[in-house]
């Protein structure tokens, strides 16, 4: 029961579009709050307050660089996350490899159809009586 609780709050932390960015601009290297502030057009408050969010959820962690502070990501919650998509993955997995079986079938059967081209009568071609139009 605690792992679903803790699965929620991951769900929830995540379900915010504002921090699921965050998340993404963390991914590739650590940030300051005004790096992530220019990056995604957001204000101090509002990037501080996601930023918080994230931290006493354990997503991100943040160490001090001087006078400012840089934000990291930290994976674990996303492993948790990671580890009950699983066996979604496999049910979807197993459901398209199917599905492209039986693609593969439908086209091994399937005679391709040769397509007609009708001739048009356009400029410079010839007419009826061998005349160039």
């Amino acid at each position: 029961m605690v792992y679903i609780r803790k699965v929620e709050s991951v769900f929830e932390v995540i379900a915010e579009p504002n921090r699921r960015a965050i998340l993404s601009l963390l991914v590739s290297s650590q940030q300051s709050v005004g790096e992530i502030e220019r990056e995604l057009r957001m204000s101090q408050p509002a990037v501080s307050k996601h930023l918080r969010v994230l931290r006493e959820a354990g997503f991100v962690e943040s160490t001090v660089d001087a006078q400012r502070r840089l934000y990291r990501l930290n994976p674990e919650p996303l492993q948790e996350l990671d580890a009950w998509l699983a066996p979604f993955r496999r049910f979807w997995s197993a459901h398209v490899d199917a599905l492209e079986r039986h693609l593969d079938r439908l086209e091994q059967t399937t005679p391709t159809k040769r397509k007609t081209r009708k001739r048009r009568r356009g400029p410079n071609r010839e007419g009826k009586n061998g005349e160039t139009k």
